[in-house]
């Protein structure tokens, strides 16, 4: 039999036409890269503006009388200190206190609720959240419905302005706005630490909006800068940082739980190793010494193995190696230590990220 085919964009051929570097992610063929190289698209959204199309990120609305209620009852953090209008970032966990995944919460009203999933996890998430609704409630998967376009950096309220959207609201928070009889949500969020808004737009209008886009200055940008940019950030990859196997106590993510919440997936769990303190923590780690941290890495102390890297990279903004790594509950931030790069020792020190400042949200 032959291998499926991967999914891709509705700006797919677009991308193409830009000269772009395709890999696969999650089961779709996405942009890595423009002829500019990553380090240009970096610098493009640290001190101008980028766009990315980030498509792949799933798409699930859940609705019916009490929708907020009930995925309020499933997903971890509180969807009650939000009110419509407003977008929170939060967990699906299973009742180990493991990520299923990490996703963004839109609350359009009490009775409908959008979900933005990892493009890896959406049909997971949304079997869950179907499995456990009570009648009346409607799980859709509309994953391919949807386009979704990141625009991120400090022009980007300029970009906005220029398409006639919506640019001046708050940070996790949206707006609807009728581009060609299309709804387009346009949401104050992003995952490069800049200003910026990730846009849902319907297929058929998303590649009229990619071009007005690049055409107002917005440089196109692959997942390779989506990566340096969100690891100089700090920000957990799931999969990497985040997965069934590290908790929210372990990630750091407490901020991201309801801990008062009479109820939520994992909840008995969680409470339980919060109180007994993780075993391990998730840390930065920044070099002191020339080389390039990545993933899967032995961290060491001496000779005693005390952690192993989840996510590393070269941080352009700072000319050195950064890393996330989760560690002995033990070491803090400001402890010495080093990492096994292939039989080398790199020198590192455990840091509290972000590894950079970005600009006010």
């Amino acid at each position: 039999m032959s291998e499926p085919s991967l999914l891709t964009s509705p700006l797919h051929s677009r991308h193409i036409e830009h000269g772009a570097k395709f890999a696969e992610f999650a089961g779709w063929d996405m942009p890595l890269q423009y002829p500019s190289g990553v380090l240009a698209e970096h610098q493009a959204v640290r001190t101008g503006v980028g766009v990315f199309d980030v498509s792949h990120l799933g798409k699930v609305w859940v609705t019916g009388e009490g929708a907020a209620t009930f995925v309020n009852r499933c997903l971890a953090n509180d969807l009650d200190r939000i009110g419509p209008g407003g977008a929170q970032y939060t967990l699906c966990l299973d009742e180990s206190g493991g990520v299923v995944d990490d996703l963004i919460a839109y609350r359009f009203a009490d009775d409908q609720v959008f979900l933005i999933p990892n493009a890896a996890n959406t049909a997971e998430v949304a079997r869950r959240l179907a499995a456990a609704a009570p009648a009346g409630i409607e799980v859709r998967d509309v994953h391919r419905s949807f386009a979704v376009l990141a625009v991120q950096g400090p022009e980007s309220p300029r970009i906005l302005e220029y398409l006639g959207l919506p640019h001046e609201h708050d940070y996790m928070s949206f707006r609807e706005h009728l581009v060609d009889h299309a709804d387009v949500i346009v949401c104050r969020s992003g995952y490069t630490g800049e200003t910026g808004f990730e846009l849902v737009v319907p297929n058929e209008a998303a590649g009229d909006l990619w071009d007005a886009m690049l055409v107002a200055g917005a440089s196109p940008c692959g997942l390779g800068a989506r990566d340096t940019l969100r690891l100089e950030m700090g920000y957990p990859l799931h999969g990497q940082d985040l997965s069934l196997d590290i908790t929210p106590v372990q990630a750091r993510l407490g901020w991201a739980v309801g801990w008062d919440k009479p109820e939520y997936w994992g909840k008995a769990a969680l409470d339980a190793e919060k109180a007994a303190g993780p075993r391990r923590r998730l840390w930065g780690l920044e070099a002191t010494g020339k080389g390039v941290p990545r993933a899967h890495m032995t961290v060491l102390d001496g000779d005693a193995e005390v952690g192993e890297t989840t996510s590393g990279t070269h941080a352009p903004t700072l000319k050195k190696g950064v890393a996330l790594a989760l560690l002995d509950a033990a070491y803090k931030p400001g402890a010495e230590l080093e990492l096994d790069v292939r039989g080398r020792r790199l020198p590192v020190r455990v840091v509290k990220p972000p590894f950079t400042k970005a600009t006010p949200k």
